[in-house]
């Protein structure tokens, strides 16, 4: 796959704009781990083979297990995720499925138990963010890391 463009050298100031959400969230007080599951799920559901690659590898460096990671994707049938990252997970699904999903009443509930107002924002924030992410590494076809590195 070829790179269409590299929007951080094209558009400079409008992915500075992106990197600041970004630093944004990582300061938000989410859980990193929370943080990089729902990275991961939304990235799988868009098919971001770059996001994908760099979440997973970021997951394993701060100390996600191979077997949380493998089993995410199959994420209500498995009792390794808490509460709170079900619930996350499920507002992920429904947020990077709009389209489909409508956000449904149910998703948005299951958040209540387990996160403050202003952390289904933050929450909310962070989906928005990945699935914008996505939608640049697909559109722009960059290549994952591994990809380079093997090119290199």
């Amino acid at each position: 796959m070829t790179p269409r463009l590299d929007p951080y050298k094209t558009a400079p100031t409008a992915m500075k704009a992106m990197l600041a959400m970004e630093a944004s969230i990582k300061a938000s007080g989410l859980e990193h781990s929370l943080i990089e599951l729902v990275k991961t799920r939304a990235s799988q559901i868009n098919g971001c083979a770059f996001c994908l690659h760099m979440h997973t590898s970021d997951a394993r460096a701060a100390g996600e297990t191979e077997e949380r990671l493998y089993m995410l994707s199959a994420w209500p049938e498995s009792s390794l995720y808490s509460a709170r990252e079900r619930a996350a997970l499920a507002w992920t699904e429904a947020l990077t499925l709009v389209a489909e999903s409508r956000a449904p009443d149910a998703a948005y509930d299951g958040l209540k138990g387990s996160f403050s107002d202003e952390e289904i924002v933050k929450l909310t924030l962070l989906i928005t963010t990945i699935n914008a992410w996505n939608r640049i590494a697909i559109g722009f076809r960059l290549a994952p890391r591994e990809a380079k590195d093997k090119a290199a």
